[in-house]
């Protein structure tokens, strides 16, 4: 069956106004959205739209799009583009007056309605995954997946703290069976002497958490449509300058109300990602030490 790779990638360059403050993780001069797509096309995915702004259009091609169609026309995978916007709303709805924020990962997704009718997996751009995330979604996705029947990647939570300040996770509740059952959004979450805290509470450091990496089926972009219109009503009204229509809340309330299933596909791979500045130095060591023990070469695609 074919799948198809999402990457939500219409934040990148929002404090910037543009793209060019991505900075290479390793000497070949690739960033972190090129272990991905190599991880990707690696696993079996045959397709990979981008998620993006029109205003970023321009250089998001030119220092991205352009290396990745070459790259993926060789390897026969399918490229294409959607755009996120704030004006797109519904018929009946406008922007609130003074919003500049998007709308967030729900309405990213539902943006890509008309390119994927297949199932897919959805990832951010500027986070690194690791091959055994992907190698679990592309299979779940070509053998398991149904409408109703979704996966997420599970990451184990010391695995994703930076070691340069808090940071917000979706802790995971998973039952017995290996299928989640709730993620709490937990923020401040540093390592301390002593384990992990979240404030002054203590939490497992062999927590499951959510990385916003999903495998779900097109069926799903009804429910993100009709969800839409829904949040619009009822959230942007109580603060319609800063509600977002995010993934794992609208995915959370569908398991409350029982109409999807959602496996955690367990990994032990380390996430990497950039929250804070200094945290790049710690993603180009870590990425050094991959290439060093032979999970990567140098010449990052020459393995596909």
């Amino acid at each position: 069956m074919k799948t198809t790779l999402l990457i939500m990638a219409a934040g990148l360059g929002s404090r910037f106004g543009g793209i060019k403050q991505l900075a290479p993780i390793d000497d070949g001069g690739h960033i972190i959205m090129d272990y991905s797509i190599h991880d990707a096309i690696e696993a079996g995915f045959e397709k990979i739209v981008f998620i993006i702004r029109r205003d970023i259009e321009e250089d998001f091609r030119s220092i991205i799009g352009e290396r990745m169609e070459k790259l993926c026309a060789e390897h026969g995978v399918e490229v294409g583009y959607a755009f996120q916007s704030i004006e797109d709303l519904p018929e009946g709805y406008a922007v609130p007056e003074g919003r500049k924020k998007p709308w967030g990962t729900g309405q990213a997704v539902l943006s890509a309605k008309g390119l994927v009718r297949e199932p897919f997996a959805v990832i951010n751009a500027d986070d690194f995954y690791g091959k055994q995330a992907f190698r679990s979604l592309r299979s779940f996705l070509n053998t398991e997946a149904a409408d109703g029947a979704f996966c997420m990647a599970g990451f184990i939570l010391e695995n994703t703290l930076s070691e340069n300040g808090g940071v917000t996770r979706g802790v995971c509740r998973v039952d017995e069976a290996g299928y989640l059952t709730d993620v709490v959004e937990t923020s401040d979450v540093v390592r301390k002497e002593g384990g992990v805290f979240a404030g002054d509470k203590a939490l497992s450091p062999q927590s499951i958490v959510s990385m916003n990496m999903w495998g779900l089926t097109p069926a799903f972009f009804k429910t993100l449509e009709l969800g839409f219109g829904e949040f619009l009503s009822a959230a942007v009204k109580e603060n319609p300058l800063k509600a977002e229509y995010l993934l794992p809340i609208i995915i959370g309330k569908l398991l409350s109300e029982q109409k999807v299933s959602v496996k955690v596909l367990e990994t032990g791979d380390k996430w990497f990602g950039v929250t804070y500045q200094e945290d790049r130095e710690t993603v180009v060591q870590s990425v050094r030490k991959l290439i060093s023990d032979g999970v990567y070469r140098e010449d990052l695609y020459s393995d596909l």
